[in-house]
C-alpha cells in the first residue's frame, strides 16, 4: 500500500470521529437537562457518558495504531533516503597527515571546475579510512556554512576486484537508492537507465565513493550522470593506480603518502598498547614501527598483534622476523602482505594487455635486489641483460620499454619517486613482500638477498643453495670473495657493487657461475679483474663503472655473448685484449686515462652491432683512421669521442653519416682540458678547445650542419666573423663561448639584408669573452637576429657596458625570457640607446622576461626601459647590486612576481613610489644571504 493511500485512510478516520464526537455532545447535552429530575435520570447521564467515552476510546486508539504504523513506514522511507549514511571505520581524529588529505578532498569538492576527483596510493596506505572519515564528516558538516557540500544523497561503492561485474556495481547504488533492479545476464543497460533516472531527475545533488577501483569503470554503463553534466554532484575514486585514475578522466588527482615517523609511532603505540612505552621495549618496538616504513595498515595490524605481549623476548623475535622479510603471525601475512600482493598478481594482468612480451613481474622482484635507492639506468641494464625486456631491435627501444615498466610500477605504487633524478626508492614493506614472494616461489626464482647488510665475508652467508637464480651483496663491507664458492649452476646475476673495501678477487671466484649473465662490481676498489671472468661466455653485462683502481683488463675474446661493457671512471689505459671478438656488443663506455697504445686498426670495424660509443681519451685521442672505422658502424645512434687534434686535417670533409646518430658529443683541440657539457637525451653537441677555426674551416662546417650545441672553449676566434657568416648553422639551438678572444672585425655595410646563418639559437652564453661591449653588437656583427632566443647567461664579461643597445638595425630578442648577469663590472645598464635617437616600441616586440639574476655588477643602477620589459617578471634575485635602490614601476604593481631574493640590507634601502607597494611585496622577498 502506498503513503498516499494510508494518508487518505487516516484522514477518513479522523472526519468520522469528529462526526460522532459532535453527535455525542447533543447527547450528552439533552443528558444534562434532566440533572435535577429523579435518580433513574442520572443512569441515563451515565449511560450516555459510557458510551461517548468507549467510543471515543476505541477510534482513537485506532488512529493512534494507525498513525504508528505510518510514521515506521515514514521513518523507514527517511531512513533509506538518509543523505549520509554513517560508515564505520577507524578515525583519523589524531593524524594530521590524514587530517590536511580530507581538508585538501573537501576542497576540491568545493570547486567548481573538479567533476571527478582520484585518490591514489599503495595498498594499505589508507586510502579507504580517508574517504570513509571525509563520508562521516559530510554527515556532521554544517552545510548552512559551506553549501557546497550538501549533497541529495552520498553514495558508497566497494568495487569488486577485476573482472569486474557492472550489476553488482549497480546493486550497491540500487540499494543504497531503494531501487529495484535485474540482476541477471544482460540486464546492465536497464538497472544503467534506472539509476541514471533516479540521480539526474530525482537529487539535485550527488557524490559517488567508488572504492578500490582496479579498473576504469565507465559511468556511463553504470548509470552514474557525468559530474560535469549535472551542476554540484560529483565522483570520487579511490585506487593504486594511478593510470586507472586518467583512464576515468579525472580532473584532479590526490596521492596518499606514508605517515612521517613521529605519525607513526603514534599509531602503533594506539594499537600496540602502553606495553611498547617500557623501558627494556620501547627501542624494540620503535624498530619494529619502523619496519612498517609509515604504512598505515602494517602499523595497525602489527601493532594489533604486539598488543598485550609483555616479555621483550617476544619483542625481539617480531621485529626479528620483520626484518628477515617474513610476517611475524598470521594476521600481517594475510591482512599486510596479502594487500601488496594483490598489486603483484594484478601485474600479469597489465602485462598480459601490452602486446609486447616483458615479464614486468620478474622486473618487480629484480628491484628487491637493491637495498633502498635504486639507480633507473643500472636498473634496466639488468633487465635487459637478463631478458626480461622482451625481444627489441635496438638497446634505446629496450630503454624505453624499462622506463614504461618503472612508471607502471610507480602508479601502482611499487616502486615511488625518489628526490634524486633517475633513481627509484622500493619502501620496505613493499620491498619485504617482494622477497617473500620470491622465496614462495622456490627454486625457479629465488634469490638471496644481503644488500643492506654489513658483511665482510660472503662465506658467512649460509643460505646460498645451488638452484639460487640472484645473488646479491650490495653492502659497504664485503673485503674477500672466497676460493671455493658454493657453485651456482643456475645464477644469472651477481650483483657486489658499492663495495669499496672490496681490492682483490681469487681467480677461480667466477668458476663458480657458469651461466652468470650480470655481473656489477661498480664502485669497488678492485685493481685487476682475474683472467677466470673469460669463462663467463654466456655473461651479458660487465659493469665495472666507478673502479678507480682498475688498472687493466685481462683478455675478454671468450665473452662472445657480451652486450654491455660499462668501465666508466675507472684507471684503464688501453682497450683489452680480444675486443674484437665481442660481435654482439651494444654498449660500450672506456674512458681511457693516460692512453698507452694505438688502437689496433679493425677493432671498430668488427663491432658491427654497436649502438653506443662512448670513448673520451685523455691526454690522447681517437685517431682519423679510427674514426673513420667508427663512422661506418650501421648501427650507431649515441656516439662521445676526442679527436686526435694532430690528424684533424685529413678528416673527410663528407660527414653526412652523422644524420643517423640521436646524439653526440665530440670534442675536438685541446683535450687535456676538462670541460663538462651538460647532456640529455638529444644532444648533439661540438665542444672546441683551443682550437683555429681558420686553419680548418673546411671539414669543421661539414660537421657542424648537424650540430645542436656548438662549445667554444679558449678558443682562437679572431676570424669569428668570416667564419660564422661563410657557413649556415640552421641546427644549432644553443651557442657558448668561453674564455675567448672574438674579434668582430668591422660591420659590412648593409649586412643585415644577408640571411641570418644562426636563426635558431635559443640558448646564447658567453663566459669570460673579451672584446664584448653588449649582446647587439655581437649579434649585429656576425649577422645574427637572435629571433628565437629565449635564454641568455653572461657571465666575467669585464668589457660589457651595456646588455642591449636598442636601435638602429638591432632590437632586443621578443622571445627573451630569462637573464642571468654575474660578475660583469663595468655593466651600467641592460638597455642602452642607439645613438641619440628615442625608440618607440612596439608592444608585440617587448620581450615578456620572466626569470632575471643580477650578481655581482657593482655597476648597474638601473633597469632600464621600457618598464612594460619587466611586467611578466615572475623571479628577481639581485645580489651584490648596491647600485639599484628602485625596482622598475612595473615590478612594484605586479601581480605575476612570485619571488624576489637578495639580501636585507640592500631590501631595506631600496625607495618605493608607493609604501603599499612594499608590504604588497614582502611576502615575495627571502634574504638570500
Amino acid at each position: 500500500m502506498t503513503c498516499c493511500c494510508i494518508i487518505c485512510f487516516i484522514i477518513d478516520d479522523v472526519h468520522e470521529l469528529e462526526n460522532e464526537w459532535e453527535s455525542m455532545q447533543e447527547n450528552i447535552a439533552a443528558a444534562k437537562t434532566l440533572r435535577y429530575r429523579c435518580c433513574p435520570n442520572c443512569s441515563l447521564r451515565s449511560e450516555v457518558w459510557t458510551q461517548a467515552q468507549n467510543s471515543i476510546q476505541v477510534k482513537l486508539c485506532s488512529l493512534k495504531n494507525g498513525g504508528e504504523s505510518f510514521g515506521s513506514n515514514l521513518m523507514e522511507e527517511n531512513y533509506r533516503m538518509e543523505k549520509v549514511e554513517h560508515l564505520p571505520g577507524p578515525s583519523i581524529k589524531d593524524q594530521p597527515a590524514a587530517r590536511r588529505n580530507l581538508d585538501k578532498i573537501l576542497e576540491h569538492l568545493e570547486n567548481d571546475e573538479v567533476g571527478i576527483i582520484g585518490v591514489w596510493g599503495a595498498g594499505g596506505i589508507g586510502k579507504t579510512t580517508l574517504v570513509k572519515n571525509l563520508n562521516n564528516e559530510l554527515k556532521q558538516i554544517d552545510v548552512s556554512i559551506r553549501s557546497k557540500l550538501s549533497f541529495g544523497v552520498v553514495i558508497w561503492v566497494t568495487v569488486p576486484k577485476p573482472p569486474i561485474d557492472i550489476r553488482k556495481v549497480q546493486a550497491q547504488i540500487a540499494d543504497r537508492l531503494s531501487l529495484e533492479v535485474n540482476t541477471d545476464q544482460g540486464s546492465e543497460e536497464s538497472n544503467a537507465s534506472k539509476i541514471y533516472q533516479r540521480l539526474h531527475e530525482q537529487e539535485k545533488s550527488f557524490l559517488v565513493i567508488l572504492d578500490d577501483v582496479w579498473e576504469a569503470i565507465d559511468l556511463d554503463k553504470v548509470g552514474v550522470p557525468q559530474p560535469k553534466d549535472h551542476a554540484g554532484s560529483k565522483v570520487i575514486i579511490t585506487s593504486r593506480f594511478l593510470d586507472v585514475c586518467n583512464q576515468m578522466k579525472i580532473d584532479t588527482e590526490m596521492k596518499v603518502f606514508t605517515l612521517d615517523e613521529d605519525e607513526s609511532w603514534h599509531l602503533f603505540i594506539e594499537n600496540a598498547g602502553d606495553n611498547a612505552n617500557r623501558v627494556d621495549i620501547q627501542p624494540l618496538a620503535m624498530g619494529i614501527a619502523k619496519e612498517c616504513g609509515g604504512l598505515p595498515l602494517a602499523i595497525t595490524i602489527i601493532g594489533a598483534s604486539m598488543r598485550g605481549k609483555k616479555r621483550a623476548e617476544e619483542w625481539e623475535d617480531a621485529l626479528e622476523s620483520l626484518r628477515m622479510s617474513e610476517p611475524n603471525d598470521k594476521d600481517t601475512g594475510d591482512k599486510v602482505y596479502q594487500v601488496i600482493k594483490w598489486s603483484f598478481d594484478s601485474l600479469k594482468q597489465r602485462s598480459n594487455r601490452n602486446k609486447r612480451r616483458s615479464d614486468i613481474q620478474s622486473c618487480f622482484l629484480y628491484c628487491s635486489l637493491y637495498p633502498a635507492a635504486i639507480p633507473t639506468n643500472d636498473l634496466i641494464r639488468c633487465w635487459w641483460a637478463e631478458g626480461f625486456l622482451g625481444e627489441h631491435d635496438t638497446y634505446e627501444k629496450a630503454y624505453n620499454r624499462g622506463i614504461t615498466i618503472i612508471e607502471e610500477l610507480k602508479n601502482v605504487c611499487l616502486l615511488e619517486e625518489a628526490y634524486v633524478r633517475m633513481i627509484s626508492v622500493m619502501h620496505d614493506v613493499v620491498r619485504d613482500v617482494a622477497k617473500w614472494i620470491d622465496n614462495s616461489f622456490g627454486d625457479e626464482h629465488s634469490s638471496v638477498i644481503q644488500a643492506g647488510i654489513e658483511l665482510i665475508k660472503i662465506s658467512n652467508v649460509e643460505v646460498v643453495s645451488a638452484s639460487v637464480k640472484r645473488l646479491s651483496f650490495i653492502t659497504q663491507g664485503i673485503q674477500y670473495l672466497p676460493d671455493n664458492f658454493t657453485k651456482c649452476p643456475k645464477t644469472t646475476s651477481l650483483l657486489l657493487q658499492e663495495n669499496k673495501s672490496l681490492v682483490k678477487i681469487s681467480d677461480k671466484f667466477f668458476l663458480s657461475f657458469p651461466v652468470l649473465r650480470v655481473l656489477n662490481l661498480s664502485y669497488t676498489s678492485i685493481r685487476v679483474l682475474p683472467s677466470s671472468v673469460n669463462n663467463l661466455s654466456q655473461l651479458r653485462a660487465l659493469i665495472l663503472g666507478y673502479c678507480y683502481e682498475l688498472k687493466e683488463l685481462p683478455a675478454i675474446g671468450n665473452l662472445c655473448n657480451l652486450q654491455l661493457l660499462d668501465c666508466d671512471k675507472t684507471g684503464l689505459c688501453c682497450l683489452p685484449e680480444g675486443m674484437d671478438k665481442l660481435t654482439n656488443l651494444r654498449l660500450l663506455n672506456m674512458p681511457l686515462r693516460k692512453f698507452k697504445e694505438n688502437i689496433d686498426l679493425g677493432v671498430f670495424h668488427e663491432l658491427q652491432r654497436l649502438e653506443t660509443l662512448h670513448l673520451p681519451i685523455s691526454h690522447e685521442d681517437v685517431g682519423a683512421t679510427s674514426f673513420d672505422e667508427i663512422s661506418h658502424l650501421p648501427n650507431l645512434t649515441s656516439l662521445f669521442i676526442k679527436l686526435d687534434s694532430s690528424s684533424i686535417s685529413s678528416l673527410k670533409s663528407d660527414h653526412t653519416w652523422m644524420k643517423r646518430l640521436k646524439r653526440f658529443h665530440i670534442t675536438v683541440g685541446n683535450t687535456k682540458i676538462h670541460h663538462q657539457v651538460p647532456f640529455n637525451k638529444s644532444t648533439k653537441a661540438i665542444c672546441l678547445i683551443r682550437f683555429d677555426t681558420f686553419n680548418n674551416k673546411v671539414w669543421l662546417p661539414s660537421m657542424l650542419q648537424f650540430a645542436s650545441h656548438l662549445y667554444l672553449k679558449l678558443c682562437l676566434c679572431m676570424d669569428l666573423t668570416e667564419f660564422i657568416r661563410n657557413n649556415s648553422f640552421d641546427g644549432l639551438k644553443s651557442l657558448d663561448i668561453n674564455q675567448c678572444s672574438c674579434g668582430f672585425g668591422t660591420s659590412i655595410e648593409g649586412s643585415g639584408q644577408f640571411d641570418d646563418p644562426m636563426p635558431n639559437p635559443e640558448l646564447l652564453r658567453f663566459h669570460s669573452v673579451n672584446h664584448l661591449k653588449n649582446v647587439s653588437d655581437f649579434g649585429h656583427f656576425l649577422g645574427l637576429r637572435f629571433s628565437k632566443l629565449r635564454k641568455l647567461n653572461l657571465h666575467r664579461c669585464r668589457t660589457l657596458t651595456c646588455l642591449f643597445n636598442v636601435g638602429g638595425a638591432f632590437s632586443v630578442p621578443r622571445h627573451l625570457e630569462e637573464i642571468t648577469l654575474t660578475h660583469c663590472f663595468r655593466l651600467r645598464e641592460l638597455l642602452a640607446q642607439f645613438g641619440s635617437s628615442q625608440t618607440t616600441f612596439v608592444s608585440s616586440e617587448i620581450p615578456r622576461v620572466r626569470k632575471l639574476r643580477l650578481d655581482c655588477l657593482s655597476a648597474l643602477e638601473t633597469f632600464g626601459e621600457p618598464e612594460s620589459m619587466w611586467e611578466h617578471l615572475e623571479g628577481l634575485i639581485v645580489i651584490g647590486c648596491n647600485g639599484i635602490r628602485k625596482l622598475p614601476l612595473s615590478i612594484q604593481t605586479s601581480n605575476n612576481i612570485k619571488r624576489i631574493r637578495g639580501s636585507s640590507e640592500w631590501w631595506s634601502q631600496l625607495e618605493w613610489d608607493d609604501e603599499k607597494y612594499k608590504s604588497n611585496l614582502e611576502n615575495c622577498f627571502t634574504n638570500i644571504l
